[in-house]
C-alpha cells in the first residue's frame, strides 16, 4: 500500500512539472530592430513579471498549461499586449516588435524647412500645431487665427488699435514686423496686409501650422528675423469631406464657415467659404468699441491636379471683403453729432492666386516651381483724415531637389516685387514705394551618423534701394537617446524699411512720413537657438519636456520718430535691440486626461545712442497652463490660464500684470458637435486697470493696449460633418 501512495504522488510531480512551461522572448524596436533592454513583460493573470537583460531577452518560468496575457513595457514604446496557450506548439527564443510611442509624430511632415522631413529627423527646431490643436481653437475664435497662435510660448498677439482690434503678432519680444506669415510658402501677409492678416484668416481650412522662432530668412527672405509662420491649407481626399460651423457670441458675434474637398484619380478640389460678422461692443461702458462693427466674407477655392505619379499641380484663389467700424458706440450706431464723432473705419479688399506644380524627374531629383499674385487694397479713415492705398505684390520660385542616402540638397531662385501705391490724399507726402527683391538659396541636410544631422543653408538677395544682403544658416540635431534630443541652430536675417510698422499703424499713419532709401537702410539681424527635447512613455503615463533658449541681436532698428512740425519720421537708430530669454513646455498625460504647462522669459532691450531701456510691450514673464479631459468621440473638456507679468509701455509708463481664464466643453456625435466656451472668466480688462485714452471722447488719444478690452465672452456653437 505504500509503495501504491508513493507512485501515485510521484506520478503527480512529475505531471506537474512537466505542466511548467518556460517561456524566452527577445524584445526589439520595430523602427531599427535594436534589442529592447528593461522591456517588462507581465503574465497578467498570474501576476508575474521579468525584465529582459542587456540583450534584450527576457525569461519567465514555470507557467502551467493554460491561456495567458503577456504585457509587454518599455519606456518610449507602445504597450503591446498578446495572448498565449501554454504550452506553446513553437518552441525556441519568440520575438516580439515593440512600435515606437511617438510614431504619430514620424509621420507629421514638415515643409517649412524646404526638406520635407519628419519633425522628428528636422535640425532645425520647428513647432507644429497639428489639425486636431486647430479643431479645438477654432471652437474659441472661428473667425480668426489670433488665438490659435498666441497660445504658444513665446508668442504674444498685439493690438494696435484700441476701437478697431487691429492686431500683429510678436515673437520672442520683436514687434510684428519682423515675422514673416505665409501661406502654403506663399509669402501673401506682408506690407500693408501685416496689421489685418491675422484678423482675417480663419482656421476652418487649415490642416498645419508650423512655427520656426528665431532667423529664418535664410529660408524665405526678408522679414523672418523673430520667426515664421506658414500656414498649410488642407489637401483633398479620396473621402469626401463637407463641414460647416455656425457660431455666436455674448459679444454680437455670428460665424458661418462651410468647407469641401474631394479627389479622385486625376483631379481634386477644396473650397472654404466664410461670413464672419460682429456688432460693437463696448462692455466697459466708456462710450468706444472693443470690439469693432464688422462684416467680412472669404472665399478660397483649390484645384489640384494630378497628372500621373510624378507630376502635379495645385491652383488656388484667397479673396476676402471686410468693413470694419470702430471709435465711438453712438457714431456706429448712427446717432453722432459734434460730440459723438470719433471714428476708425477699414475698408479692405483682399484676392491672391497660388500656382504650384511639382514634377519628381527620378528618384533622386525634383524641381518645383511656384508663383502668387496678390492685391491687398486699403481704406483707413477717420475724423477729418483718409489713408488709402493699394499693395500690388507677386512670388515666382523655382526649387530643385537633390536627395541621396546621406545628405538631401535644395537649390532655388525667387524674385519677390512689392508695389505700394497710395492715393495722395495728403498733399506733398507720397508714401508709394517698389521693391524688387531677387534671391537665390542653397540648403543642404546630411546626415552624418545616426545620432548626428547636420543643415546648412546660404541665402543673397538684392533688394532694390537697398543693396545686398547675405544671410548664412546652420543647425544641427543631436538624438543622444531614443528619449533624449537637442538642436542648436543660428543665422542671419534682414528686412526692408516701410512705412508699415506697428508704430506707424497705431497713428493710422497720420503724418508719417515716407521712407528713403538713400536715407534709410536694410535692418540686419543674427540669432542663436537650442533646445534639448526628453519624454518618456509608461503604460498610460506619458511625460515630455522641451527646453529652449533663444538670442537676437538687431541693428540699427527702424523707429518712428517726432520731428519738430508735428510729423513723424522713420529712422533707423544708432543702436541695437537684443531679445534673450527661455521657453520651457511641458506636457503630462494619464489616459484619457492631458496637462500642458509653458512658460517664456523675455529680456527684450533697446539700445538707442547710449540709452538703455525695455523694448515696450513685452512682458518679461508668461506662464500658460492647459488641462483636457477627452473622451474619444464623446466629451471634450479643457481650462485654461494664463499669467502676463508688468509691461513698460511707449509712454515710460508700466502696465499692470494679470491673469486670464478659460474653460471650453464639447459633446461630439458622429456627424455633428456642440460645444461652449466661457473665455476670461474673471472678466479682465484694460479698461478696468485705467484708461484706455486721455483727451475728450471727440478727440481722444489712445494709449498702449497691453490687456484684454473684450472682457468676459460666452461663444457656442455647431459643427456638422457629412
Amino acid at each position: 500500500m505504500k509503495k501504491l501512495i508513493i507512485s501515485g504522488l510521484t506520478i503527480l510531480v512529475v505531471n506537474s512539472l512537466y505542466a511548467q512551461n518556460n517561456f524566452s522572448i527577445l524584445i526589439k524596436s520595430e523602427k531599427d530592430k535594436q534589442t529592447l533592454a528593461g522591456t517588462i513583460v507581465l503574465v497578467k493573470e498570474m501576476n508575474k513579471m521579468a525584465i529582459a537583460d542587456s540583450s534584450g531577452l527576457a525569461v519567465i518560468n514555470n507557467i502551467p498549461a493554460g491561456e495567458y496575457t503577456l504585457v509587454f513595457s518599455h519606456v518610449g514604446f507602445k504597450e503591446l499586449k498578446k495572448t498565449f496557450i501554454f504550452p506553446l506548439k513553437e518552441t525556441g527564443i519568440l520575438n516580439i516588435i515593440l512600435e515606437p510611442e511617438d510614431r504619430e509624430l514620424e509621420n507629421v511632415i514638415i515643409s517649412s524647412t524646404r526638406s520635407n522631413r519628419s519633425i522628428n529627423n528636422t535640425p532645425g527646431r520647428v513647432e507644429v500645431i497639428a489639425s486636431d490643436e486647430i479643431r479645438e481653437e477654432a471652437a474659441m475664435r472661428p473667425g480668426d487665427i489670433r488665438m490659435l497662435l498666441s497660445e504658444s510660448t513665446g508668442i504674444q498677439t498685439q493690438q494696435t488699435s484700441a476701437t478697431s482690434a487691429n492686431a500683429s503678432i510678436r515673437i520672442q519680444g520683436l514687434d510684428g514686423r519682423y515675422t514673416q506669415i505665409l501661406k502654403d510658402g506663399f509669402p501673401l501677409y506682408a506690407g500693408a496686409a501685416t496689421a489685418l492678416g491675422l484678423l482675417q484668416t480663419p482656421p476652418l481650412d487649415l490642416r498645419q501650422v508650423e512655427i520656426i522662432k528665431g532667423a529664418a530668412s535664410t529660408l524665405y527672405g526678408g522679414g523672418a528675423i523673430a520667426g515664421l509662420v506658414n500656414l498649410l491649407s488642407k489637401l483633398p481626399s479620396e473621402h469626401r469631406e463637407l463641414n460647416f460651423h455656425f457660431n455666436i457670441t455674448t459679444a454680437g458675434g455670428l460665424d458661418i464657415n462651410s468647407f469641401y474637398s474631394k479627389r479622385n484619380k486625376k483631379a481634386g478640389i477644396t473650397f472654404f467659404v466664410s461670413r464672419n460678422t460682429n456688432k460693437a461692443f463696448d462692455p466697459a461702458n466708456i462710450g468706444f468699441s472693443a470690439i469693432p462693427k464688422f462684416e467680412r466674407y472669404t472665399i478660397n477655392p483649390k484645384l489640384f491636379l494630378y497628372f500621373n505619379d510624378n507630376t502635379k499641380l495645385n491652383f488656388g484663389v484667397n479673396a476676402s471683403f471686410e468693413n470694419r467700424l470702430g471709435g465711438d458706440m453712438q457714431l456706429i450706431k448712427g446717432m453722432t453729432d459734434s460730440t459723438h464723432s470719433y471714428f476708425e473705419r477699414n475698408k479692405t479688399k483682399r484676392f491672391s492666386t497660388q500656382l504650384s506644380i511639382d514634377h519628381q524627374i527620378n528618384k533622386k531629383n525634383a524641381i518645383a516651381f511656384k508663383n502668387s499674385i496678390g492685391y491687398f487694397s486699403r481704406l483707413i479713415s477717420s475724423k477729418g483724415y483718409t489713408f488709402e492705398g493699394a499693395q500690388y505684390n507677386s512670388f515666382t520660385e523655382v526649387t530643385w531637389i537633390n536627395k541621396r542616402k546621406k545628405a538631401e540638397w535644395v537649390t532655388g531662385v525667387n524674385l519677390l516685387s512689392d508695389h505700394f501705391n497710395e492715393k495722395e490724399l495728403t498733399q506733398g507726402m507720397p508714401r508709394g514705394y517698389e521693391q524688387t527683391t531677387l534671391g537665390f538659396f542653397v540648403q543642404n541636410t546630411w546626415n552624418t551618423i545616426d545620432w548626428l544631422t547636420i543643415e546648412t543653408g546660404l541665402r543673397g538677395d538684392h533688394v532694390s534701394g537697398y543693396g545686398f544682403a547675405l544671410l548664412p544658416r546652420v543647425s544641427a540635431l543631436f538624438k543622444i537617446t531614443p528619449k533624449l534630443t537637442s538642436r542648436i541652430g543660428g543665422g542671419f536675417g534682414y528686412k526692408p524699411p516701410t512705412i508699415f510698422t506697428e508704430e506707424s499703424e497705431k497713428l493710422l499713419y497720420k503724418n508719417v512720413l515716407p521712407v528713403n532709401p538713400a536715407v534709410n537702410k536694410l535692418e540686419r539681424s543674427y540669432g542663436a537657438n537650442c533646445d534639448v527635447n526628453y519624454h518618456i512613455f509608461f503604460n498610460k503615463l506619458t511625460f515630455s519636456i522641451n527646453q529652449f533658449f533663444f538670442y537676437t541681436y538687431l541693428n540699427n532698428p527702424l523707429f518712428l520718430e517726432s520731428t519738430t512740425n508735428g510729423l513723424y519720421s522713420l529712422e533707423n537708430i544708432p543702436g541695437y535691440i537684443y531679445t534673450k530669454g527661455a521657453e520651457t513646455n511641458i506636457k503630462l498625460g494619464y489616459d484619457e486626461i492631458a496637462l500642458y504647462l509653458g512658460y517664456t522669459y523675455t529680456d527684450a532691450k533697446v539700445h538707442n545712442n547710449g540709452i538703455t531701456y525695455q523694448n515696450p510691450l513685452t512682458p518679461k514673464h508668461r506662464f500658460n497652463a492647459a488641462l483636457v479631459y477627452e473622451i474619444e468621440n464623446k466629451w471634450k473638456i479643457g481650462s485654461e490660464v494664463y499669467y502676463f507679468s508688468k509691461q513698460k509701455l511707449s509712454d515710460g509708463t508700466v502696465g499692470r500684470d494679470y491673469w486670464l481664464t478659460g474653460l471650453v466643453a464639447e459633446r461630439l456625435w458622429k456627424k455633428f458637435s456642440l460645444y461652449i466656451n466661457f473665455e476670461n472668466f474673471g472678466d479682465i480688462r484694460q479698461t478696468k486697470f485705467e484708461s484706455i485714452y486721455t483727451g475728450s471722447i471727440t478727440n481722444p488719444v489712445f494709449k498702449d493696449i497691453y490687456a484684454p478690452l473684450e472682457g468676459f465672452v460666452v461663444n457656442g456653437g455647431i459643427r456638422l460633418k457629412f
